[in-house]
């Protein structure tokens, strides 16, 4: 029959982490855990620097397509803002211009305002 509680060896404490380390650390005395730790955390930084190039660690690395992405809509709409504002300067130029020939079109020379008997 199997149990719901895992075995422990006597002596130990279940909750004192022991459980996650591998079983070659766990029957090292502590000086000998602490460098076996430490080039196990060694080994992790040089897989990370090898895989991942200068950024040491995947979860640092920052993703620069969002930022192209918003630039490139930043630009885009910097443009349009420029390009409608000088069609409407056009336009209101092209208005100017109309209304001075229509102006010219309906009033008399002025020169035969000068010549009346």
């Amino acid at each position: 029959m199997t149990s719901a509680t895992t075995e422990t060896p006597a002596g130990t404490n279940p909750g004192a982490g022991t459980d996650l380390a591998p079983m070659a650390m766990r029957r090292t005395g502590q000086s000998e855990r602490y460098v076996l730790q430490a080039a196990a955390l060694r080994r992790r930084q040089l897989r990370a620097a090898v895989l991942y190039g200068s950024a040491r660690s995947w979860r640092q690395r920052q993703p620069l397509w969002p930022a192209a992405l918003i630039g490139a809509i930043c630009v885009a709409l910097v443009v349009a803002a420029f390009a409608v504002a000088n069609a409407f300067e056009q336009q209101r130029q092209r208005d100017a211009e109309a209304e001075a020939e229509r102006n010219a079109l309906h009033a008399p020379p002025a020169a035969a305002l000068l010549h009346t008997p």
